[in-house]
């Protein structure tokens, strides 16, 4: 499987585009915000040939839902989700607002046409996605894993050397770190952790050296 990354927007979040050898794909967060950046998913889109079978987000704050709608106009797709996550949906001016951009909520609500839930899967050409819940970044959070691979995307869940916030509204600190703990830091070591802001790490690495979620071999 192929992967990727583009950093989009502001805020500076990981759109991924997964895709094999079928030349079937999926896009997870697409947060493209820029003119610019929506031509260059589109462009890498095109080029690769990729027929995208779903759209994904690993949970729905406004900086990961920008690019959203125009992909899911461009190629007839609805989101795939956690359900945790849709009340958000009707926050996002008061989520704008305390980022200081203009209100836009109109242009970043995307339909939803499936909500995905632990133990579920996405396939794709010869892929299969694995959905984890990791709820305390937002309630919906969810994390994507590919078993053969040996990579998960996990949006805002997990950080190199870091976390996701927890102070933002239906956050839990204890939450995270414990779905840390229980579902992501069971997985092989070797597993690359591909997140929503930042470079990409290991199970391994965060294991030893993660000072948030405290030190496990």
């Amino acid at each position: 499987m192929r992967v990727k990354a583009f950093e989009f927007n502001p805020l500076g979040v990981n759109t991924y585009v997964l895709h094999d050898e079928t030349k079937e794909g999926v896009v997870i967060d697409a947060a493209c915000f820029y003119p610019d950046e929506k031509e260059e998913l589109f462009r890498y889109i095109n080029d690769q040939g990729i027929a995208v079978k779903h759209l994904l987000n690993t949970h729905l704050h406004f900086d990961h839902l920008f690019g959203v709608n125009v992909l899911s106009s461009h190629l007839g797709l609805t989101l795939s989700c956690h359900s945790g996550d849709t009340y958000l949906l009707n926050d996002l001016p008061r989520q704008l607002q305390q980022f200081g951009l203009p209100p836009m909520d109109a242009e970043l609500k995307p339909e939803i046409g499936r909500f995905l839930n632990e133990g579920n899967t996405v396939t794709f050409g010869n892929q299969t996605l694995e959905i984890f819940h990791v709820p305390g970044h937002s309630p919906g959070s969810i994390a994507f894993y590919s078993a053969p691979n040996g990579y998960l995307f996990g949006g805002d869940v997990l950080f190199h050397s870091s976390i996701g916030r927890t102070d933002l509204h239906g956050g839990s600190y204890e939450a995270l770190v414990n779905g840390i703990r229980e579902k992501l830091f069971v997985l092989p070591n070797e597993t690359v952790v591909y997140p929503g802001h930042g470079p990409s790490t290991t199970i391994g690495y965060e294991k030893k050296n993660n000072p948030f979620v405290g030190n496990s071999r």
